[in-house]
């Protein structure tokens, strides 16, 4: 399987966000991850950082953040050139959903969770 470096954003310590669990399987099933939230800590030995910085050369974005918090990340996200964007359930988005397809970027709307058990990651 190909490594996938994927982008966590809304990146949590707390083992009962989804976030948390996608950080989680996506660790056991090799893709590395860069984690970006609110929280401070780690999560399986990778720091959550606050902003964006320092990140790049990334293959999936994965957000667990609200539409308006999403905001805030438009242009940065769009920058990093990712190949996709998945939006969980609850993040849907269409003017972030539209701005990532004019930017040649694929925007699903998806489980992280679920991709990655049905092996459509």
């Amino acid at each position: 399987m190909e490594e996938k470096k994927t982008l966590i954003l809304g990146a949590s310590t707390n083992p009962a966000r989804y976030s948390y669990l996608a950080a989680e399987r996506l660790n056991q099933y090799g893709h590395p991850i860069e984690l970006v939230g609110r929280s401070q800590g780690e999560v399986f030995g990778e720091p959550i950082k606050p902003d964006l910085q320092g990140i790049d050369e990334v293959d999936t974005v994965t957000l667990y953040i609200n539409p308006k918090i999403q905001e805030q990340y438009y242009d940065k996200v769009l920058e990093l050139k990712p190949k996709r964007i998945i939006f969980n359930p609850g993040t849907e988005n269409p003017t972030f959903e539209n701005l990532a397809k004019e930017n040649g970027i694929k925007a699903i709307e998806a489980c992280t969770l679920v991709m990655l058990g049905s092996g459509q990651y």
